[in-house]
């Protein structure tokens, strides 16, 4: 069966097609810019890269295009060999914890839910409209990153607030990345053979921590927004709510400017001047004053999280694992973390944690072998993720 997995942003659209269940991947690409002058696409496919400019009015403009391509190129005879697509949905609110084929009502429900995450869901929205209207045969699945974090019980997803707010306005954590921290459960789970105890680590621009009781979500760092939880690349993570007001007061700054700063310009961008690790880790290695402050900062917030979910899961914790771009490939940060957990009798082999990159292939466990908990640096895949779950919901 061939099908795609599509992730809609605002003005993107990123996909891949699969061949299931075999999960090889036929062809990738994205189409970026869209709605905005100078639009353009890369595919590729056996080894070769198209790319084109071509103007983009629409997501329905990239969905002709991107199946256009598929056609003209030969990677399918028709588009009748597209079986179903997989689309990722931002937020599920409540209702949804797990994926579920699209109906009206579930179109109906994502449009309601655009409140929750006014970037994104209208996103998802144009593009699953994209497709149904260029491929109207091939079953539709929605893909929440919220819906693994829906196990989570009232004590650890309701806020200490008025519990009119929830009722009324549902506020609650949430939690996002859920098909990263699912792909990575499920992947550790099948390498223990158990259903297992997990500390999960998804660090990379965005930043959640999970834990994980015997394959299913007790709590997760990211709340209400994705702005809550760790220290971020540029996300302030947990702070005092009164600083808003206060900035408003202080700096005549609307509250608009404010969720900006929060959102944009704080976290490492906030604190070094800049976000990317890669710059900042030279500088921290060179001893520059704000980079030091800047990681230490950022490495005990994570530190904190995974000692806090040590002990909500009582000790008995199979694998720390870290994963995502900063989490798979940066050595020094995930020294830095693990170093701060040493307390706790977790501990790191530099000799290995050294270079130890999954983009040059790299996976496996970089803790000693006298660790309390066994530390595993792990590749993610959330495209393969909604592949394997619209897969199984349209297989039948």
């Amino acid at each position: 069966m061939k099908l795609l997995s599509v992730n809609a942003g605002s003005s993107t659209l990123k996909f891949r097609m699969y061949e299931m269940p075999e999960e090889k991947v036929i062809v990738k690409g994205n189409f970026e810019r869209i709605g905005i002058e100078g639009s353009h696409f890369a595919i590729k496919f056996d080894g070769k890269e198209v790319k084109e400019e071509v103007e983009l009015k629409d997501h329905n403009d990239a969905a002709r295009v991107l199946l256009e391509q598929l056609v003209k190129n030969n990677i399918v005879k028709s588009l009748a060999e597209i079986e179903a697509v997989g689309h990722r949905v931002v937020h599920g609110g409540s209702k949804y914890a797990s994926s579920v084929l699209i109906t009206d009502d579930v179109i109906k429900d994502i449009s309601l839910l655009k409140d929750l995450a006014p970037l994104h869901n209208p996103a998802a929205l144009k593009g699953i409209e994209a497709f149904k209207s260029n491929i109207p045969n091939a079953k539709m699945v929605a893909c929440f990153d919220t819906a693994f974090h829906q196990t989570m019980d009232e004590e650890a997803y309701l806020y200490p607030v008025p519990y009119e707010w929830y009722q009324k306005y549902e506020v609650r954590k949430y939690g996002f990345h859920g098909m990263s921290h699912k792909f990575i459960s499920e992947k550790l789970s099948n390498m223990l053979n158990k259903k297992a105890n997990l500390i999960i680590c998804h660090i990379g621009s965005g930043a959640s921590i999970s834990a994980i009781k015997e394959g299913k979500c007790l709590d997760t760092t990211m709340g209400f927004t994705p702005n809550a939880g760790v220290m971020m690349g540029t996300r302030s993570g947990d702070i005092d709510y009164s600083i808003i007001s206060y900035l408003m007061k202080k700096a005549d700054l609307s509250l608009e400017d404010v969720e900006n700063k929060l959102n944009k310009e704080s976290g490492l961008q906030g604190i070094v001047g800049f976000s990317d690790l890669r710059d900042i880790d030279d500088k921290f290695v060179a001893g520059e004053e704000k980079a030091v402050l800047g990681v230490n900062m950022y490495t005990t917030r994570m530190a904190d999280y995974i000692a806090k979910y040590y002990l909500k899961l009582k000790g008995q914790v199979d694998a720390i694992c870290f994963t995502a771009g900063v989490g798979e490939n940066d050595d020094i940060i995930r020294r830095e973390i693990i170093k701060k957990l040493e307390p706790l009798g977790i501990k790191i082999d530099d000799n290995i944690n050294n270079g130890f990159m999954v983009r040059k292939g790299m996976e496996g466990i970089i803790s000693t072998k006298d660790s309390k908990v066994p530390v595993y640096v792990l590749g993610t895949d959330e495209e393969l993720m909604i592949a394997r779950d619209t897969y199984d919901i349209v297989k039948d």
